[in-house]
């Protein structure tokens, strides 16, 4: 279901695409414009090159954007990492990935006075790890008492035709929409399917069920060949909301 307006809606979690602007930007800004975005934010993306920990979390610093500093939420990151052991600091699993980075910019054209969570989690993580990451999310942001959106940071299939991105793309969409987290962390992984944020993105919708999501809706979905005319060797991109 690809919704017809952009009304902004009060969410939990947004799943959101991170490649090249000219190429995901679309679906990027048509998920942030679609929700009511608060002050403090839980980015979690995938490691592209590989860390040491599993679940790293950024817990002090700043972060550079082209529309500002963004600062490092200290506060709501220890109130996460009070309920999980799993959880480590680590700075440097951060210095070379972009996939949490890409989306400042657009928290920031609605909303310049923002915090941020960033954790990165390698491709090693089970679900078993992710469904507690999920619940420390969730935890952290009830302890914090302050509306908290979750970002998941995904591309869906890579270098793959038109036509098999989408029908395998929507096998995990289906998934989220269904707020079905171990149901896209086994669909991923039985279809072949390569999305890289499949293990972020699962324990986003964990964390948003247990912070009560109830529904999940599908903003915008396309593929590199939407923009480049080639669609042989497509990217697929996602833009939902949960709440």
């Amino acid at each position: 279901m690809v919704l017809p307006g952009r009304e902004k809606k009060k969410s939990i979690c947004v799943v959101s695409p991170h490649a090249g602007f000219i190429y995901s930007g679309h679906v990027a800004g048509a998920v942030f414009s679609s929700v009511d975005l608060p002050r403090r934010y839980v980015i979690l993306g995938p490691s592209h090159r590989g860390i040491r920990s599993r679940l790293a979390m950024m817990r002090e610093g700043i972060w550079e954007s082209p529309f500002g500093d963004v600062s490092v939420d200290t506060q709501l990151a220890d109130l996460i990492r009070n309920h999980s052991d799993l959880i480590e600091e680590d700075s440097t699993a951060h210095l070379h990935e972009h996939s949490l980075e890409v989306q400042l910019p657009f928290i920031q054209y609605f909303r310049k006075d923002i915090t941020i969570v960033p954790i990165c989690i390698s491709y090693e993580a089970a679900y078993q790890e992710l469904e507690e990451l999920g619940r420390a999310i969730a935890l952290g942001i009830k302890d914090s008492h302050e509306d908290v959106l979750i970002v998941a940071s995904t591309d869906m299939s890579h270098y793959v035709e038109q036509e098999v991105a989408r029908k395998k793309d929507f096998l995990a969409i289906e998934r989220i929409l269904d707020l079905d987290a171990k149901g896209l962390y086994d669909t991923v992984a039985r279809e072949n399917i390569s999305m890289c944020g499949f293990q972020p993105t699962a324990s986003a919708v964990f964390a948003s069920k247990e912070l009560g999501a109830r529904k999940a809706e599908l903003v915008k979905y396309q593929t590199s060949g939407d923009v480049t005319g080639d669609f042989h060797e497509v990217v697929g991109y996602a833009g939902i909301r949960i709440h």
